[in-house]
């Protein structure tokens, strides 16, 4: 199935031709009941969607695409269990993490909730006996650091997670993330650290990735300079399913917290893959952050898809990627605890809407996932925005807005706060020629040097955006959002016909890298590589030299 073909498709074609030079300056000029038509809320999370192209036409339109392809019956599919991650013979469950209405959850006709359960209280008895000094070093020393070592989804989003749940931070208590098989990054972080209070969680389901076995190996090296074999079970302890592997590492398996194939890496941090995050902030905050993301569930589920938010937003970016030709979409947080934040939405959706086949395994001929970027403003303020303002590509923001700081004594919010409403603002309503010959007048130019200058000062506005805006960052806060990222590249998947929760993309470049590992070794054969990578070899064989 193409979506090209639905006739709601093609009534979204028609209507672009229409709508495409439609003035959103304009548009607020004639309608100022704008903002409450197109504004949706969950709890206390406001999406305000009024700044973005669109009539009430064009939502309707999109809503009824968004019924076409049967969205509504995609949703209860994923919530309810079913096999939606086709390729791999998968549920997709994450939500079930959450699920803190403790409802059943069937996956091949067992209710999947009593494991998930037991291993959040696994959790909660272990980060306790951390906190609380009964789980001790080999030296008899409260652990004070906390090394988590993971990669993509056993990474990401923990970290995101831990920096901006920082004013939770229990104290005496430091976390740590490594992810890189650059040394550099595991001797930077260890250089800083004392083996004898130092806890390290080593995340991967099957204990065989190779950036986090290197890492794991070689964190493992370090520590047995000071401690021996019999202590590494003190120190280090597994997320994974693979027992006989962890064992082997040295780790006890009573300290191994499963995860099961229902939950994707990058959907993970719900999981015991969140354990440095419990560790960091406390089982009583994490369960705050599934909270979060529970109410967002519910809402999702729930909300009519014209009042849906991760719907609304899912659909916005169909409407900009697929009819406006747009390739990238910015998030940007006011909120420098959010500063990972776009790094995890980068891998949330573009591991999971980077596709070129359909579920029907063919080729499509239209556009899916856009590249996600940012950093937190206002930051990126004084680095990126130029392009966004004033570049001949359309890139929609997502400008993320806490309105209270958790650090009021630092008396900036307000300037912060201004600063993110005046980006929008003027993204959407941008600066005519004539308003800029008005400030050119009034500041003393004229003549020539005038009209030279006038049209670099022009901003063409009409640029897309959403404004997400809340109380406070807490905990649940925090798990809302997550989930509601969660839920939107769900839905952009449905519309494409893709499968949103595999990630075979990763595998090619792992399989070539295995190969080339060898053939760096001086004096080895090199295997069969085209010309390029071969005399790249060669290369760095020489410059190690």
């Amino acid at each position: 199935m193409t979506p090209l073909n639905i006739p709601e498709w093609q009534s979204l074609v028609r209507h672009y031709e229409d709508l495409k030079y439609l003035s959103m300056r304009e548009q607020f000029a004639l309608d100022s009941g704008r903002f409450e038509r197109f504004s949706a809320q969950s709890g206390e999370l406001l999406l305000d969607y009024s700044k973005n192209r669109i009539t009430q036409e064009t939502m309707d339109k999109l809503i009824q695409l968004a019924e076409a392809v049967e969205l509504e019956d995609w949703i209860e599919k994923m919530f309810k269990g079913d096999t939606i991650n086709h390729t791999e013979v998968r549920a997709v469950l994450h939500t079930a993490l959450r699920n803190r209405a403790n409802t059943p959850v069937m996956v091949d006709g067992n209710d999947v909730m009593p494991e998930v359960n037991a291993v959040l209280d696994k959790m909660r008895r272990f980060s306790e006996q951390v906190h609380n000094g009964s789980w001790l070093g080999y030296s008899g020393k409260k652990m004070t650091d906390i090394v988590n070592i993971g990669i993509g989804g056993s990474d990401l989003g923990p970290a995101m997670i831990c920096d901006a749940l920082e004013p939770y931070g229990i104290e005496g208590i430091s976390v740590h993330f490594v992810s890189n098989v650059d040394g550099t990054d595991l001797s930077t972080t260890l250089e800083k650290l004392n083996p004898e209070t130092t806890l390290f969680v080593v995340a991967s389901k099957t204990f065989t990735t190779q950036e986090t076995l290197t890492n794991a190996q070689s964190a493992r090296n370090w520590f047995l300079k000071s401690g021996s074999q019999e202590d590494v079970a003190k120190h280090f302890v597994a997320v994974s399913t693979n027992a006989k592997e962890v064992a082997k590492f040295g780790i006890d398996t009573e300290n191994m917290f499963e995860i099961w194939d229902w939950v994707g890496g990058r959907y993970s941090l719900w999981s015991a893959i969140g354990l440095p995050i419990v560790l960091y902030v406390g089982m009583d905050n994490f369960e705050r952050l599934l909270e979060g993301g529970f109410q967002m569930d519910q809402h999702f589920r729930n909300q009519p898809l014209a009042e849906n938010i991760p719907v609304i937003m899912g659909l916005l970016g169909i409407w900009y990627i697929n009819f406006f030709n747009a390739q990238t979409h910015a998030i940007v947080p006011y909120d420098h605890s959010l500063a990972r934040f776009p790094s995890h939405m980068q891998q949330l959706d573009m591991e999971s809407n980077g596709k070129f086949i359909n579920r029907e395994g063919a080729r499509i001929n239209y556009k899916t996932g856009p590249v996600i970027w940012g950093t937190p403003g206002t930051n990126g303020q004084h680095a990126y925005f130029q392009l966004i303002h004033q570049g001949t590509q359309l890139i929609p923001v997502d400008f993320v807005l806490p309105v209270n700081s958790h650090y009021p004594e630092c008396d900036h919010q307000s300037i912060l706060l201004a600063n993110g409403l005046a980006q929008a603002e003027a993204l959407m309503k941008g600066k005519t020629a004539e308003e800029v010959r008005a400030e050119l007048v009034k500041e003393g130019f004229e003549g020539k040097a005038l009209e030279a200058l006038l049209p670099h000062k022009v901003f063409p506005g009409n640029r897309p955006s959403n404004v997400l805006i809340f109380p406070k960052l807490t905990p649940e806060m925090l798990g809302q959002l997550v989930a509601l990222y969660e839920h939107k590249v769900f839905v952009q998947g449905v519309v494409w016909n893709i499968n949103s929760f595999d990630q075979w993309g990763v595998e090619l470049g792992k399989q070539l890298a295995k190969a080339i590992i060898p053939d760096l070794q001086d004096g080895s054969e090199i295997s069969s590589h085209d010309s390029s990578t071969t005399s790249l070899i060669k290369l760095i064989r020489e410059l190690r030299q």
